[in-house]
């Protein structure tokens, strides 16, 4: 199927009310985006986030493929942990899927931290840095940076992304030899440490009550069938922003929303995307299990 064959339903119905911006426009930026945000999206299941008629009114979240979604899609059946039966997960391996599912109305793509290949052994792992309203910003990079610089101590590449939302996503890649149980004690761990050092600035508390002003260390991404947001999603929140990735250059002046559609596609084509080493040099769970062990 050839991408430029697909024409819009529905395309001047209004999805960004305060932007103006129509379902045209959504699909028009996933298709001005497509081949970069494809290669995170390819091999992983998909979460859809659907908005059929804006983000003005009540959307949902997709996890099995509808029934009446064409042959040519890419579907594979995925166990659940426990009782419940396999799930039909969408995969997008191609530009054609992604525009297809935007012409579905899915406004925000979230992905799986493993590939189908590997459901058990992700090759992602994520700290979500979610700070309460009014965190300033510096301290917040701040905190972005502590998280690499563990991660680089312990062996492990990492990444910075803007979420789109209130904060950063910071991510190593693996090497896919270690089973989310390892991952998730292995960040855990590291989120614990750092808490620990500054406990009146960052925290691990599950308990929003109980964070205060602090800035939460989530983990709770790095399990079986949870999601986050994919590289250039879009996010349906007021303004359309971007999950942008980012080089660790760019932080200094980076907020978590700062990027629109428009600027994202002048973004990728004078700029190489940031996270397109991401999956060059994996990092070792079970290496980097072995330093922080010694550090303790």
């Amino acid at each position: 199927m050839a991408t430029g064959s697909m024409s819009t339903s529905n395309p001047g119905k209004l999805f960004f009310p305060e932007s103006g911006l129509t379902k045209q426009h959504v699909v028009e930026y996933y298709q001005a985006v497509a081949e970069t945000m494809v290669t995170h999206l390819r091999g992983r299941p998909l979460m859809l986030r659907r908005y059929p008629d804006g983000i003005q009114h009540e959307g949902w979240f997709q996890k099995a493929a509808s029934p009446h979604f064409p042959d040519w899609l890419r579907i594979e059946t995925v166990p659940v942990h426990g009782t419940g039966s396999p799930v039909h997960h969408v995969v997008c391996d191609s530009p054609e899927t992604l525009l297809y599912l935007a012409n579905q109305a899915t406004v925000e793509f979230h992905v799986w931290l493993s590939k189908v290949g590997a459901l058990e052994n992700p090759d992602r792992l994520v700290i979500d840095l979610d700070p309460p309203r009014g965190t300033a910003i510096s301290v917040l990079r701040r905190a972005a940076r502590q998280v690499r610089d563990r991660l680089r101590a312990l062996g492990l590449p990492a990444f910075v992304q803007a979420t789109g939302g209130r904060g950063f996503h910071v991510v190593a890649p693996l090497d896919e030899r270690s089973g989310y149980g390892q991952v998730r004690e292995l960040a855990a761990g590291i989120a614990d440490g750092l808490a620990a050092s500054e406990p009146d600035r960052l925290t691990t508390e599950h308990r929003k009550e109980n964070r205060g002003h602090r800035i939460y260390l989530d983990v709770n991404r790095n399990a079986y069938a949870q999601t986050f947001i994919a590289p250039y999603s879009l996010r349906a929140r007021p303004g359309a922003p971007v999950a942008t990735p980012l080089d660790w250059g760019e932080l200094g002046r980076a907020t978590p929303n700062g990027w629109a559609p428009t600027a994202m596609r002048s973004r990728l084509a004078r700029k190489t995307d940031p996270w397109s080493s991401i999956g060059a040099v994996p990092g070792s769970v079970k290496r980097a299990a072995e330093l922080f062990q010694g550090t303790e």
